[in-house]
């Protein structure tokens, strides 16, 4: 059985890249060896499965990270579990937007939600959980705006955008312990490891809840969502649609949408460009009576 010591270790080198896990493991195992704490086809045998490692201790700390921000999110904005048919739906436009992705599946799939809250936000916390609130959806029209919004928070979680808020200074404290701990004694995390990554789930909460990602990484999520709007059927414009709604439903410097997005002017005209480009997918009919029959009484 892996011990703590282990597996926290794991955890913390899992919310690096793939290639600093790498590079860490490499360096450890290079170090441990010649210190004579391990023999050299011991060394050889960690790196060479070190790329396998890096990919599950990965996914499963990016999901750990996700779960423990959703808990932090959920305190703050309580689940609308009255509508439980709603919440229903969100997942099914969500999962039907992921599929048409190139990462339809995570280490613990997409999980879709509406907060009971009348503020107008949406969350994607790292792994696929993604929450929405009552006032955002009924800022939206239709089906396809909805998965508009749902296509960005998605964009988030398909880039890795969480992962990005961490602060490198942290990771790079905890790698260079790291190997100067295996040199010494490989019997325990030390401290400061605990400590850099200790901030983490601070770090993610701050920038989905406060701060925002900032233009340059709500541009690309905002690119990558048409796309997948267009890629399932939907009407790539609601994207667009959804912004002007935004800019003329929320005031800059409150406690919602435009607080943890960038000026929404600057986004309407990145995404005019990108669907001046080709033809979209018309609104369906359909689509938008079944959108009011679920959310009539939201």
């Amino acid at each position: 059985m892996m011990n703590r010591s282990t597996y926290v270790l794991f955890l913390a080198l899992g919310l690096t890249s793939c290639a600093q896990l790498n590079n860490a493991t490499k360096l450890g195992s290079s170090i441990a060896a010649q210190a004579g704490l391990i023999t050299s086809a011991q060394a050889a045998s960690l790196q060479v499965g070190s790329d396998a490692v890096a990919k599950t201790s990965e996914e499963i700390s990016e999901y750990d990270l996700g779960r423990s921000v959703s808990a932090t999110l959920l305190s703050k904005y309580p689940v609308s579990s009255r509508h439980i048919q709603a919440n229903r739906y969100l997942n099914l436009i969500g999962k039907t937007l992921v599929l048409s992705s190139d990462k339809p599946e995570t280490y613990g799939n997409y999980h879709f939600a509406i907060l009971d809250s009348d503020q107008i936000n949406a969350f994607a916390a790292p792994s696929g959980f993604i929450f929405v609130t009552k006032g955002m959806i009924r800022l939206c029209k239709n089906e396809d705006d909805l998965a508009a919004v749902l296509a960005h928070e998605i964009s988030h979680v398909l880039n890795s955008h969480a992962l990005k808020s961490i602060k490198t200074s942290r990771i790079t404290s905890a790698l260079t312990v790291i190997g100067s701990e295996l040199v010494k004694n490989y019997a325990g995390v030390p401290s400061e490891v605990l400590q850099a990554f200790e901030g983490n789930l601070d770090d993610v909460t701050q920038t989905l809840v406060n701060s925002g990602y900032g233009r340059g990484l709500e541009s690309e999520a905002d690119k990558i969502a048409v796309t997948l709007l267009q890629n399932a059927g939907y009407n790539a414009e609601s994207l667009l649609r959804v912004l002007n709604q935004l800019k003329a439903n929320t005031k800059p410097n409150s406690a919602d949408f435009s607080a943890t997005h960038p000026d929404t002017d600057d986004r309407i005209s990145d995404v005019t460009g990108w669907l001046q480009t080709g033809a979209v997918n018309p609104v369906s009919t359909v689509r938008t009576e079944r959108f009011y029959s679920v959310f009539k009484q939201l």
